[in-house]
């Protein structure tokens, strides 16, 4: 507890039914006049798009959509969306759909106050300005982007995901409508869960935890173990996405902080270098990491266990937090998550050593409880690659 904490969460944040109707009033607090909403062409192609800028038209806030966002955004994405910036005097952006939306929206907003381009803010506080101002509209239970500092990046050049991390990268606003995440497809429910998962993990046993982190990420372990499965089963019930909404803004608010770690580190090499999901490489990774870091946190490891709804009664220590994992590695395979890396197109471990580089020098692994060599990160890659 002799380390310094800082916590750092948007000004305002709103969560419930039909929350999504304030969107104008917030955007005026801005002093927004025309907004560029940055989505994807499947929310335009399903009506949520259309449902949230009819509440701009009713608010009467011009607007122009971009729905060139990736799964994985890149570069070219940020790029994209700048030129709208410039050629439709754009004065604030809405950011609409998952972590792909709210990353993409968030790497245009800091170019379009900062300048240069997005590959000069990668790392830790590169940036000079506040961001163009970012009301950021959620529709999935995973990435918590909509609230948090990081934004992830794909350098196309590279084959990397860069890490921003600025607090200055903040959305001003986060809107959490469970009503917007209804239906979605029990595969994205499944990805993005586990993603929120993972984001309690790694925050719970990082470094630089601290009570608030912790408590933050114990109470997302109790809703995710109680309700995940569920709301896979069930898409349509609003009551278990309500839960798994707090369930991921409860995990970003403990990594938004705490920040992350190895598996973080490792998933982002796998999404870059070949395109991967997010929640998957994660979801894959996660038992395999924390099993190589229970040494260093078993007692953190165990408590996941207790979290998870597992009874660890008469158990050791180390005997509860191998239950932890297991109960990890279970969740992730009740709910349809591939098992093993072998199982995703294209990953070949002849890359594994290039990525394990790039995975120490990714600044999520620097708060990673355990410190790792080059050897060990490409021993839990080929553990990955095989299955839990």
């Amino acid at each position: 507890m002799a380390q310094e904490s800082r916590y750092f969460i948007p000004p305002v944040n709103v969560l419930g039914k039909d929350t999504v109707s304030e969107i104008g009033e917030h955007i005026k607090r801005q002093n927004g006049t025309k907004a560029l909403v940055v989505t994807d062409s499947v929310l335009v192609e399903i009506g949520i798009v259309e449902k949230v800028t009819d509440h701009l038209k009713d608010a009467g806030i011009d607007f122009v959509v971009f729905d060139g966002v990736q799964p994985n955004p890149t570069v070219s994405n940020v790029e994209a969306g700048l030129k709208l910036i410039d050629s439709e005097n754009i004065d604030v952006i809405v950011s609409l759909g998952g972590g792909s939306s709210h990353d993409c929206a968030k790497g245009i907003a800091t170019v379009a106050t900062n300048g240069g381009k997005i590959q000069d803010y990668e790392g830790l506080n590169q940036l000079n300005k506040p961001i163009m101002p970012l009301i950021a509209v959620n529709t999935t239970a995973g990435t918590a982007s909509e609230m948090t500092r990081f934004c992830i990046i794909t350098d196309e050049d590279r084959k990397i995901k860069m890490a921003i991390v600025d607090w200055r990268v903040t959305p001003n606003v986060s809107i959490n409508d469970p009503v917007l995440m209804l239906e979605k497809p029990q595969a994205l429910t499944a990805n993005t869960g586990m993603d929120a998962l993972t984001h309690a993990v790694e925050a719970y046993v990082s470094t630089i935890a601290n009570p608030l982190t912790d408590s933050a990420a114990e109470k997302a372990f109790e809703l995710i173990g109680e309700n995940l499965r569920k709301a896979v089963a069930n898409g349509s019930d609003y009551e278990l996405r309500e839960k798994m909404a707090y369930a991921q803004f409860l995990a970003g608010m403990a990594f938004n902080n705490a920040s992350l770690g190895l598996v973080h580190g490792m998933a982002h090499q796998l999404g870059g270098f070949y395109d991967l999901p997010h929640g998957i490489c994660n979801a894959i990774l996660l038992p395999h990491v924390t099993n190589f870091n229970k040494l260093a946190k078993p007692e953190k490891v165990a408590k996941m266990a207790e979290l998870l709804g597992e009874n660890t009664e008469g158990l050791t220590l180390m005997e509860a937090a191998d239950l932890g994992i297991k109960a990890i590695a279970d969740l992730s395979a009740d709910i349809g998550i591939p098992g093993s890396l072998k199982e995703l197109d294209d990953v070949d471990p002849s890359d594994f050593e290039t990525l394990a580089k790039n995975a120490l020098a990714d600044a999520s692994s620097a708060t990673n409880p355990r410190q790792a060599s080059l050897e060990d990160v490409v021993g839990i890659f080929k553990n990955a690659y095989e299955g839990f």
